[in-house]
């Protein structure tokens, strides 16, 4: 057993310097990749070795460099420059390894910042060619118009690579008939251990022949894996588990056919990039099934649903997916839950503790009914009781459950009284037909340790995800990750099982022979090291090389260790960044989603939620350290990168909601902003963002005077300097007095369901006033007694450049002026969607004595009007002209509804069809766009996400949204207010 205090201290104290003769090696490998002509990026700096040191494991590990190849040459070159030894390689994917398996002290290669190509697709053949950085999800959306699909369907899918499914030989819903990623793969380019490239594929007998003849690498390998798979068939036979989830990790079955050929492709699949380095994989891809129908099923007892899965199976659905009671309490507390109440959270006579989703695919829509009414039929007369069950057809919201199962992963993760669901037992596997009894078993060991526990997964399959609750910074909760995973690792050997099933083995590498046998397990070593006889890939994981042993799970670093040196201040400030668990949901890369703008447009995980949490944990944590760091210039490095990164956020507040465990880098910005500038300038910028409020007052009473200041081309200049561009003319709400509320007014309409009070914000109020003037005239046509409070100031720009003070001060005084109004029983709206989340969000951090406001969108008034029938449909005339909505990235993120919501009012009220549409962030982000360092990259977003809606048919509820696309197309987007003004007006 590993003993945590025998690390060394300096070790701890900063786990970021590194050794002279390191930083030789270092220089050494760097050097030979230079001379031999390496394209891609390198990099060194002390962030974004932070950033790589971890994944959604428990472990950290800091690498002495990163590397992105930009071609596949560049990975040839990477072995060749580390032909000494001395060094080893790592190669990383999606960063989502729940036990390390891509933590390395050597040089990390990141595949998935270039090497994210389709290279080929021949859809006769039914293949497709890919570089290993080529997200899941990504290529998926690519087949999809073909009417294919990659099956394997993990639930990172949005951010896993290729590369890593094969490392991995990754499977997820649905193996069971479809099968694993290894096989799928027909052929696949890696680099070996001496720098060449080898073609691995199905080989024929008279082509084995010629290649063992030889005397190269390839030969050396092809001999030894054919000496252990014919010499020890019948304990290979004997010794591999009789179930969908094998033994992965060198899979020595199927390698050799009967009739002589053989496919090193199995060999590969699993073997986590110990053995060589992938560069190019063709895969065997599917039809699309054309039909596909869910069964959910819900119990009191998650015992019964478990057991439950014997009776379905013969049914031979896609896949049976289950959650615990644990598990279903978080989710309901996610975003995603509110489009879903009606379907997992109606009450029942008694409380839900299991839950399975039950799949069915087809291309005939008439087969796939008949197997759900078998089902169905099979349910009813199961001997375990259910509480009910429901059938689902429509595709978006069976694709909403799946998306919510997705998340499961990293829901486990929020903190509950100080403890996280972690990831270190969490994907075992047994025959399915003893998993109920199994997880009895291994339940009494976590009872046995007084853990509480979340469970998941593949129940169709064996395979079962368990994340106890732990507290990662206490010593004593540290010390259980040993003995339970011994528990639990004879427990998964005595039903048959696996201790990985799924996720690979990384750190867990010391219990292949547990798993393998001793006999087998010195194959894997003699086939290692014929594979990479100077150990240079993936030292110290899965199996040892001559002068290297396995890397054991007590004697690597916990993050939770790091951690426990943060001060309490500092663990209050940045407690959401010590939350974050490395899930990587930060990392996806689809172009309609809200989450991360900023690594979507750079690729570089340091601009990346995860990645600014990490850092903000390692400098909070050097920063606290008693007796200084060791090495203050790492600190002073770290700390101006740090800021650099933080720089780049947009403060979309996406991460807020999107990511699983809500770790909000803007907030935590805030706060590190106001420590920096205690010893740091602030640039003259910053004070003008303080008065920008200000300002803007004075500009709504000078608004010609104002325009003709910031227009101007010396002013332009003047503000260029300054670092501000492209501000927009003031375009104030030209409302009169009595647009106001008064005192008479609110006597005189206290209780009244037709009035409603409008929320002056700043931005829109001082830059597109015709929005708040036309809903207040339109609310006025229809009868609703509208009225307009005076512009409140937010703060916001103040929050996001720390002046937190001065925030408070705002916030509070816009509270107060609120609260008075809570009490008259009148709907308070905003018209700002980002304004409107800050009364959920960013007011609400600050003072003991804040009190909540209840400000609601202008939609979900409108849609509570309609429903209350207090809306004259006649006051509208029919609209012929057809709209496309893009709701501001706030909105997508927080207020899930808001798509349906305005859907449902155009339907209502103008007899029209609303078509809706997701495009990410517009880069504006608030001021963002409008900071000159930042101008480059808010293009860069909008170019991605929004460069083909500048048509006069796309609407925008978002002020920054319309802003940006005016700035960048001279096309400005209207708000759905102003064509509800336009159909009324007509009337």
């Amino acid at each position: 057993m590993g003993d945590f205090s025998t690390l060394n201290q300096s070790d701890l104290n900063s786990g970021l310097s590194l050794s002279p003769s390191l930083i030789k090696q270092r220089e050494h490998f760097l050097s030979q990749l230079s001379r031999l002509g390496f394209e891609g990026d390198i990099t060194s700096e002390v962030s974004a070795r932070v950033v790589a040191s971890t994944d959604n494991s428990i472990y950290q590990r800091l690498p002495l460099a990163i590397i992105y190849p930009k071609t596949q040459a560049d990975l040839n070159k990477a072995v060749k420059a580390a032909q000494n030894g001395s060094i080893t390689l790592a190669i990383r994917g999606g960063g989502t390894g729940t036990n390390g398996q891509s933590l390395s002290s050597g040089i990390i290669i990141d595949v998935a910042r270039h090497l994210d190509r389709i290279v080929f697709f021949d859809e006769k053949k039914q293949t497709v060619t890919v570089e290993p950085g080529v997200i899941l999800s990504r290529l998926n959306a690519f087949l999809k118009p073909h009417g294919f699909f990659f099956p394997p369907t993990v639930s990172t899918a949005t951010r896993a690579t290729i590369g890593g499914m094969v490392a991995t030989d990754a499977s997820g819903k649905g193996s069971r008939l479809y099968g694993k990623t290894s096989d799928y793969i027909e052929s696949m380019k890696v680099v070996l251990s001496d720098g060449n490239t080898l073609l691995v594929k199905k080989e024929s007998s008279e082509d084995l022949k010629k290649i063992i003849a030889q005397n190269d690498l390839p030969s050396r390998i092809y001999r030894q894996v054919i000496t252990t798979v014919t010499e020890h068939k019948e304990e290979i036979n004997r010794v591999f588990p009789k179930m969908n989830r094998g033994l992965t990790g060198y899979n020595l079955q199927n390698i050799l056919s009967e009739e002589g050929s053989i496919n090193l492709t199995r060999l590969l699949a699993g073997s986590e990039g110990t053995l060589a380095l992938t560069k190019q994989i063709t895969l065997k891809i599917k039809k699309l099934p054309k039909v596909s129908q869910l069964i959910v099923i819900r119990y009191d007892n998650f015992d019964h649903t478990l057991r439950d899965i014997q009776t379905l199976l013969p049914a031979n659905p896609l896949a049976i997916e289950v959650l615990d009671d644990r598990l279903l309490e978080v989710a309901s507390q996610d975003v995603i839950w509110q489009s879903l109440e009606n379907i997992l959270g109606t009450q029942s006579h008694k409380p839900v503790r299991g839950i399975s989703f039950v799949e069915f695919v087809g291309d005939d829509l008439s087969l796939v009914k008949e197997n759900v009414n078998s089902t169905l039929n099979l349910i009813v007369k199961s001997p375990f009781e259910h509480i009910d069950f429901k059938v689902i057809s429509d595709e978006s919201i069976i694709k909403k459950l799946w998306d919510l199962r997705a998340k499961a992963v990293g829901l486990l993760g929020q903190p509950e009284s100080g403890k996280q669901g972690v990831a270190f037992i969490e994907d075992t596997a047994v025959p399915p037909e003893v998993l109920a009894d199994y997880v009895v078993d291994f339940k009494s060991i976590l009872d046995r340790h007084n853990l509480p526990y979340g469970m998941f997964g593949h129940a169709d399959v064996g395979c079962l995800h368990v994340r106890p609750f732990l507290n990662m910074l206490e010593p004593k909760d540290q010390a259980l990750i040993r003995p339970i995973s011994d528990e639990v690792a004879q427990l998964t050997k005595a039903y048959g099982g696996l201790l990985w099933g799924e996720h690979g083995r990384g750190f867990r590498g010391e219990f292949s022979p547990l798993f393998f046998g001793e006999k087998l397990f010195k194959e894997l070593i003699k086939i290692k090291q014929q594979f990479d006889f100077k150990d240079i890939f993936n030292r110290g994981k899965l199996v040892p090389g001559e002068e290297y042993s396995v890397d054991r799970i007590d004697e690597v670093p916990f993050k939770g260790q790091y951690d426990a040196q943060i001060s309490a201040p500092f663990k209050q400030d940045y407690q959401l960044a010590l939350n974050c668990n490395g899930n990587g949901a930060c990392f996806n890369k689809e172009p309609d989603t809200v989450m991360c703008p900023s690594y979507k447009a750079t690729k570089d995980r340091v601009q990346s939620p995860k990645g600014r949490a990490t850092l903000l944990r390692t400098w909070a944590r050097l920063t606290s350290l008693p007796d200084g760091v060791p090495d203050k210039s790492t600190l002073s490095a770290l700390t101006e990168e740090l800021k650099r990164s933080l720089d780049t956020c947009l403060a979309c507040k996406a991460c807020s909601t999107q990511c699983p465990i809500h770790v909000d880098i803007p907030s935590m910005r805030s706060n590190f902003f106001a420590n920096y500038f205690q010893t740091n300038k602030r640039p003259l910028r910053d004070y003008l963002i303080f008065g920008l409020e200000f300002f803007l007052k004075i500009s709504r009473q000078h608004p010609d005077f104002t325009n003709f200041f910031t227009q101007n081309p010396v002013s332009k200049i003047i503000l260029k300097r300054l670092g501000i561009v492209d501000l927009p003319k003031i375009n104030s709400a030209k409302i009169s007095s009595q647009d106001f509320i008064s005192k008479e007014w609110i006597k005189n309409n206290y209780n009244n369901p037709k009035a409603v009070i409008i929320l002056q914000d700043p931005f829109t109020s001082s830059f597109d006033g015709d929005v708040l003037k036309k809903t207040l005239e339109l609310f006025n046509h229809i009868g609703i007694n509208a009225r307009a409070t005076k512009v409140l100031n937010n703060g916001k720009a103040k929050y996001i450049r720390g002046f937190k003070k001065s925030f408070n001060k705002t916030a509070q005084k816009t509270l107060n002026y609120l609260h008075p109004l809570t009490q008259l029983n009148i709907p308070l709206i905003s018209l700002d969607a980002a304004t409107g989340a800050m009364f959920k969000q960013e007011f609400k951090e600050f003072g003991k004595d804040n009190f909540e406001i209840n400000v609601l969108s202008v939609e979900t008034y409108l849609k509570h009007l309609i429903e209350n029938e207090l809306i004259p449909q006649h006051k509208f005339s029919p609209i012929q002209q057809e709209f496309t909505l893009i709701p501001h990235c706030t909105e997508q993120a927080m207020y899930p509804t808001v798509t349906s919501d305005w859907m449902f009012i155009f339907k209502t009220l103008l007899s029209l069809p609303l078509n809706t549409k997701k495009a990410g962030c517009c880069g504006m982000a608030g001021l963002f766009g409008h900071e000159a360092e930042n101008v480059t990259l808010s293009k860069k977003i909008f170019q991605q996400n929004w460069a083909s809606t500048h048509h006069k048919e796309i609407l925008a509820t978002g002020f920054s949204c319309r802003c940006q696309t005016k700035r960048l197309t001279g096309y400005r987007p209207s708000h759905p207010i102003e064509i509800l003004f336009q159909s009324a007006k007509n009337t």
